[in-house]
């Protein structure tokens, strides 16, 4: 399997820029009882394969990263490089796999294994259901 890269500039990657944002409706989603709902048809991000959303706030107890991957699958991961576990990731354009903004890019498949890179650990994916045009993402048991 050949692996792509992200293409960013070095301070970037030195600085931990992550190319994912924030959504444009911050309140397109919200986090009870260790779930998260995203109204689904107000976030343009998820419409096309491999658009993504970083989630962070809201008393969240990590930060997310959610992805429709290119396979039009919806995926959520811990948005935590277990490299560098301040540093964030981003989905690879084109691909189903997800990659750490810093310098050393560590780069995980669609479930989250290490493909590349120094991380020493897979990063934890997330229970995720379609369910009346909205999104849940369980984040405990």
């Amino acid at each position: 399997m050949s692996i792509k890269f992200i293409q960013r500039n070095f301070f970037q990657r030195l600085l931990g820029i992550p190319q994912t944002e924030k959504p444009a409706q911050p309140e397109c989603w919200e986090y009870n009882n260790g779930k998260i709902a995203i109204e689904l048809k107000n976030v343009p991000e998820l419409q096309m394969p491999g658009g993504a959303i970083r989630l962070e706030g809201k008393n969240l107890p990590t930060r997310v990263l959610v992805v429709f991957g290119e396979d039009r699958t919806y995926r959520a991961y811990r948005n935590q490089c277990t490299h560098l576990g301040h540093r964030r990731l981003d989905p690879v354009p084109g691909t189903n796999t997800v990659q750490c903004c810093s310098i050393n890019t560590s780069t995980f498949d669609s479930d989250g294994k290490t493909l590349l890179g120094p991380a020493p650990h897979p990063i934890h994916c997330y229970l995720v259901e379609v369910a009346d045009d909205k999104l849940i993402i369980t984040l405990s048991k």
